[in-house]
């Protein structure tokens, strides 16, 4: 088990079988930085083309396809003073007759305040004089090279992750992702410093970020979406448009989990999530929309099986 401290000197903005920047092995803890989602460093310099370029990606060695790659999101911290965000709610999450409405505004920034962990806008806005919302750190962007050798845009999402810009990919939390190519070529970007349900503005406060993130490796165990469990719950992911669709996978996802790691049969999966599951909503703004569903644990461990 070892500890990496990797400094990245370039980055892509598909996800797929592209060479790897770093081997790692199962058990190895990864320290390293992202860009924001339009390529800034720390620094505000623009190092890195758009959308969402990635750090990575890493090859896990011993990862073949069909395994179960494992990422424990271990540090998600901003690494500078400002973030950005898009200035007005996203046309097609709202009423058609309401768009005229939206008119064409820039980009604002917002000033990050560590002592308090809090962000406000940086210029005045009219009636958010006192605003502060509480920092809530997460990666918008991350996952694994895509299936059948595709390369697909960090703008969007699919079964390997990618932009999901899910709040709860937050600092702790375990996630599973199926492996489609040899050493599965993980790899993370477009850190949020906070971020609404949805990203329904088009982004969170993007920010570049210090990470740390560990690796490991259910071999022989194929999973077909995405996976995550935090203290509280474990849940599946879905990606897909329209929303329904998105929603029947992370669904059906979970019936196999409560399956194969509980036991259940459909019956039993189906009178479970009847009255026990909830639904997130992540992206809803990207060219596939994400949801999410969840299972909380402490109605798992009633059943005594895991």
């Amino acid at each position: 088990m070892a500890t990496h401290h990797f400094e990245p000197d370039h980055y892509f903005t598909t996800m797929g079988a592209h060479a790897p920047v770093l081997h790692i092995a199962p058990g190895d803890t990864v320290i390293t930085t992202t860009v924001d989602a339009t390529g800034q460093d720390a620094s505000k310099r623009k190092v890195a083309e758009t959308p969402n370029a990635q750090t990575g990606p890493f090859f896990i060695d011993g990862t073949e396809k069909g395994d179960t790659l494992i990422v424990r999101l271990e540090w998600i911290r901003p690494n500078r003073d400002t973030g950005f965000t898009n200035a007005l709610l996203a046309p097609n999450v709202v009423e058609p007759e309401f768009v005229h409405e939206l008119q064409d505004l820039p980009r604002f920034d917002w000033k990050i305040d560590y002592d308090a962990w809090t962000a406000a806008p940086l210029e005045p806005i009219p009636g958010l004089e006192r605003l502060q919302i509480p920092l809530d750190p997460m990666v918008g962007c991350f996952g694994v090279a895509a299936r059948g050798g595709q390369a697909i845009s960090t703008m969007t999402s699919a079964q390997h992750g990618g932009n999901m810009d899910y709040r709860g990919f937050r600092e702790g939390v375990t996630v599973y992702l199926p492996i489609f190519e040899p050493g599965a070529l993980f790899s993370l970007g477009d850190g949020h410093a906070v971020q609404g349900d949805g990203e329904i503005v088009g982004t969170g406060i993007e920010i570049s970020m210090d990470v740390q993130f560990s690796v490991d490796l259910r071999k022989g165990e194929s999973i077909e979406w995405p996976r995550g469990e935090n203290d509280h719950e474990i849940f599946t992911v879905g990606n897909a448009r329209p929303l329904d669709q998105a929603l029947q996978h992370a669904t059906t996802e979970m019936v196999r989990w409560l399956q194969s790691d509980f036991g259940l049969d459909v019956r039993a999966a189906s009178a479970l999530l009847g009255q026990c599951v909830q639904y997130e909503v992540g992206n809803v703004y990207d060219p596939a929309y994400t949801m999410v569903c969840k299972v909380p644990k402490r109605v798992l461990s009633s059943l005594g099986t895991h």
